[in-house]
């Protein structure tokens, strides 16, 4: 590799890391124009592992919206983040694939420890766009969940 392709490399990365960064902090915040702003014309979210719905970016940021409306704290950790380019043209690629865990502490009111805390893993689909990279795809897979008195719940139709 040149140093160049290894430049455009990191650069790529970062660029990235930053959009997964985003997403997380979009849907904790609850800041539903941001999260659609993510997302190429026709990007999709898959949140029925965690008994929610699929469908495209902005079916999905509605649902997210409702669904998330009762939870005063939200907040996604997205760890472990395994990182893949797509190779098109001998370059670092225009497309990429993201694996990475995540765990979700959520809480009704400011009464102290987490209502649900949920775990999984997000497999991202990515695009570079002219604005950029952008979400073709998030799925979710959520593993487990748990609410306070340290139980497993079920799906509740609710995102983990």
């Amino acid at each position: 590799m040149t140093q160049r392709v290894e430049l455009a490399t990191v650069m790529d990365r970062l660029a990235v890391d930053e959009l997964v960064t985003a997403y997380a902090m979009a849907v904790d915040d609850g800041d539903w124009v941001a999260y659609r702003g993510l997302f190429t014309a026709d990007g999709r979210a898959d949140y029925r592992s965690a008994g929610g719905i699929e469908g495209d970016a902005e079916r999905v940021a509605g649902w997210l919206a409702e669904s998330l409306d009762m939870f005063e704290m939200r907040q996604h950790l997205i760890v472990n983040r395994h990182v893949r380019f797509g190779i098109l043209d001998h370059d670092t690629g225009d497309t990429a694939r993201i694996r990475a865990d995540y765990l979700n502490p959520m809480r009704f009111d400011g009464s102290g420890a987490p209502d649900l805390v949920c775990g999984g893993r997000y497999d991202f689909g990515l695009l570079r766009t002219a604005d950029g990279w952008r979400l073709t795809e998030v799925v979710v897979h959520e593993k487990w969940r748990r609410l306070p008195d340290g139980g497993p719940a079920a799906a509740t139709g609710r995102p983990g």
